[in-house]
């Protein structure tokens, strides 16, 4: 199975949105501008920032209360790490960084969400984007994509935040232009 590029996706940086779609499934449930606001709030809290404890060989986190019964986090980055690509399933999201610089690689396709293990992406479906402090972006649902620290000297934090809080998340591992789903994981492999 092959996939091809798609529109482009919701991308929000430094507060400005370039799509103006957004996903709610009930009344109350925060939209993509609603979590890309929280993380930007949030990740001006400089003494939350401050107090995130940091590991020189592991990301750590801590769990925050979202907005509207969302699933929010704060994420250090040690020097070197990296998520490994992945995505979050029905869950829309938004991250921002707080301090230090992330990498975004991501798949501007959208992939079938069941019944593979292995895709042939084409070209030019590859998105790569840098996210000094301040800079996020806010995803729809079914969003692949990695998140690296490549700095060898310094952490980086950031704020995330996902709705309806992360029932899943597929693993995957990539080898030119074949993705490979490798693992799925639910919320007790990782709280």
């Amino acid at each position: 199975m092959s996939v091809s590029p798609s529109a482009s996706p919701d991308v929000y940086s430094s507060g400005s949105v370039s799509d103006s779609s957004s996903v709610s499934s009930a009344v109350s449930a925060p939209t993509q501008a609603d979590l890309f606001d929280f993380v930007r709030r949030t990740a001006a809290d400089t003494e939350l920032i401050a107090s995130l404890p940091l590991d020189p060989e592991g990301r750590t986190w801590v769990r925050l209360d979202g907005p509207g019964g969302s699933e929010a986090w704060l994420i250090g980055w040690p020097p070197g790490s990296g998520t490994g690509w992945h995505d979050h399933a029905d869950s829309v999201g938004a991250f921002l960084t707080a301090s230090g610089e992330l990498k975004e690689n991501s798949l501007a396709a959208r992939l079938p969400t069941d019944g593979w293990k292995t895709l042939e992406l084409t070209d030019g479906v590859d998105r790569e984007r840098r996210l000094p402090s301040g800079q996020g972006r806010a995803f729809g649902r079914h969003h692949v994509h990695e998140v690296l620290n490549e700095s060898l000297d310094r952490h980086a934090v950031s704020v995330h935040a996902y709705y309806p809080p992360l029932p899943q998340i597929r693993r995957y591992s990539r080898s030119g232009s074949i993705l490979r789903l490798e693992q799925v994981e639910r919320p007790e492999d990782w709280q």
